[in-house]
């Protein structure tokens, strides 16, 4: 082990300024300049000295051994959906361990902010696959905020690992001014009333410290529960009059918008790009969802970039597009899984909870004919290339089929791949578990789209799905796809100093959040990455078990060879699988980071702040 917290080098009195020092290690300050062998000086929470020389250590002092190493910011995991979680497991422990000191949640129209637990539920369980009932327990336990101010003190009490940051749910705003009910109601538009609530609870959010709003336009995501069940979420309803006065708040008090498009039209991109541009006025910031190379639609990838550059070089605006930077690899338990959303078969299916009704619906011969038209539909807005020859079965209680295509064991059958599709459904439910990349399949298509002009780093989704995919460790794949290159594994695509970039500083920068650099005075929030644990461990399918949430399997990433440190606020949390004491209990690290609050400020005196340079 390259760590160690205990005192290894000589006392004297200047060392005992630093709470602790991080000492020979490649240090990378997350604004895309080249690393430089440096020691670092921590107090306070804060970066206080980097210098070229071995910085001397006092008898309290902890010492991170980073020789060989990678010293650089947390990770920015700016699209989470954590909401529920944190209120049970305030370390974050998924994301901790895999380097990200920041995590933003609020994300597609979903917030926990004003709505009751019930309704919050209904909001989140379906869209996210997150288990209801859990969902509504944590709510009800935990819920003790009124407004957006006391949400934020309420989540500052508990252990947080990563410091967090928050969007305010545009879904959230409508279900708390106007019922569930009357929010997914097509025919009711608000009231003035309404609307004078809705820009209320938008200006406290944002006077608060959240980052902005959060908006869905795609009609794919249903409630959940018993009372509106399989209605779209609030959001989606909402006329777009209602959009450009929130629209409005945002410009003018200089904060994000975060959405995404309606994905059977796409045309509402445009009001999205118009809405972002800046000519004659502020430009908006606008997170797009999602920059991808989809399997379904091989010609999207190209629009990414000239979408970007007309809002941003042309109208002088400011939109960004998230893309994940790995493999969108899902799995499925049977037929649970978002995809099949996209089409009104697979939404009558997930319309139905009980197993023997739904067996029941997969087995009636109209409704066959129905999803086998569905699924050859070729034309049909998607994101699922609906091909079962790449569907391979990763789990069944007939393990003849484990390693098959869907596809082959139906051409083994004689019968089309719909049908025997629903065959292992109906036979073994949740037993019959397979998988599938949808996404980012093509690696020299994926190093070219994320090098496009507005595209930065998101969508890990992290915190929901929990049985579908796992992209905690995006960004150390991300370090290991730029490591292969630069060894000659591929052709070079990004620095080193550019993907950390990428992953950090341009992220800080455009959410207006005290995150992303590790400079002098910045904040001690920072990953140790050991290049030689950049390895195919980073691939490996794993699961581990989540008592908060009744012990459900949930997917995650192992990869306790690459992560030497994690570090928030100069608590050293994490190292190559081990989290430190009271790690999420008693340990608190993280704390809210409001929009626009100071960066690279520090109360310390002004010569505790040195960059020293020797010789």
């Amino acid at each position: 082990m390259s760590l160690q917290l205990e005192t290894t080098g000589s006392v004297g009195d200047d060392g005992s300024r630093f709470d602790m020092v991080v000492r020979g290690g490649t240090w990378f300050d997350g604004t895309g300049a080249p690393g430089l062998r440096r020691d670092l000086g921590i107090r306070g929470g804060r970066v206080i000295e980097v210098s070229n020389a071995p910085l001397p250590v006092g008898p309290d002092t902890k010492v991170i051994e980073a020789g060989g190493q990678w010293v650089m910011p947390g990770f920015i995991d700016v699209h989470t959906h954590y909401d529920a979680e944190v209120l049970v497991a305030p370390g974050l422990g998924e994301s901790i361990r895999h380097g990200v000191t920041t995590a933003i949640i609020g994300n597609c129209s979903l917030s926990t902010v004003y709505t009751t637990p019930v309704d919050a539920a209904d909001l989140f369980s379906r869209v996210e696959a997150l288990p209801r009932d859990h969902v509504i327990k944590a709510l009800e336990q935990g819920k003790d905020w009124t407004d957006p101010a006391s949400y934020i003190e309420s989540l500052e009490s508990l252990a947080l690992g990563p410091n967090i940051a928050a969007f305010l749910g545009h879904s959230d705003i409508r279900a708390s001014v106007m019922g569930l009910g009357l929010a997914t109601d097509r025919a009711h538009k608000p009231s003035r009333s309404e609307m004078a609530a809705i820009s209320t609870a938008v200006e406290d959010a944002l006077d608060a410290g959240f980052l902005g709003v959060s908006s869905m336009t795609n009609p794919w995501d249903k409630l959940d529960g018993d009372r509106y069940r399989s209605r779209c979420l609030p959001s989606v309803y909402a006329h777009w009059s209602e959009r450009r006065k929130i629209n409005r708040i945002l410009r003018r008090r200089d904060r994000v918008l975060q959405t995404i498009p309606n994905l059977n039209t796409k045309y509402d991109i445009l009001f999205f790009l118009a809405g972002s541009t800046g000519l004659g006025r502020k430009p908006l910031r606008t997170s797009v969802l999602a920059a991808a190379d989809a399997k379904s639609d091989r010609w999207v990838r190209r629009i990414f970039g000239p979408i970007a550059t007309l809002a941003n070089d042309i109208g002088r605006g400011a939109l960004r597009w998230q893309h994940l930077p790995v493999p969108f690899e899902v799995y499925s338990d049977g037929i649970d899984l978002v995809v099949f959303e996209e089409f009104g078969s697979g939404r009558a299916a997930l319309h139905l909870r009980e197993e023997m009704g739904r067996n029941d619906l997969l087995s009636d011969p109209e409704y066959r004919r129905w999803f086998r038209e569905d699924f050859e539909k070729k034309l049909s807005s998607r994101i699922w290339h609906r091909d079962f020859d790449d569907a391979e079965i990763s789990d069944c209680p007939d393990a003849s089929m484990i390693g098959k295509t869907i596809e082959q064991v139906a051409r083994e059958r004689g019968i089309h791949s719909t049908d025997m599709f629903l065959d292992l459904v109906v036979e073994y439910g949740t037993a019959f578990r397979w998988h599938t990349v949808i996404t980012n399949d093509r690696p020299e298509i994926a190093d070219w789209l994320i090098k496009q002009k507005g595209v930065t780093i998101g969508f890990s989704d992290a915190g929901a799905h929990l049985r579908n995919m796992a992209f905690y460790n995006y960004g150390i794949k991300l370090l290991q796809r730029v490591k292969e290159a630069e060894h000659g594994a591929r052709t070079p695509f990004l620095t080193i100093e550019e993907a950390i970039h990428k992953l950090t500083g341009e992220l800080g920068e455009f959410y207006g959040l005290d995150a992303g650099f590790l400079r002098i005075g910045d904040r001690a929030d920072f990953v140790v990455v050991d290049p030689a644990g950049l390895t195919d461990q980073t691939k490996e399918y794993a699961e581990e078990s989540m008592p908060e949430f009744g012990g459900i399997k949930r997917m995650v990433n192992r990869n306790d060879d690459a992560v030497t440190a994690t570090v928030v606020a100069g608590e050293y949390l994490y190292g190559r699988g081990d989290f430190a004491p009271g790690f999420g209990t008693t340990l608190r690290s993280g704390q809210f980071l409001r929009a626009g609050q100071p960066r690279g400020t520090v109360k310390n005196q002004p010569e505790q702040l040195r960059h020293t340079v020797v010789g």
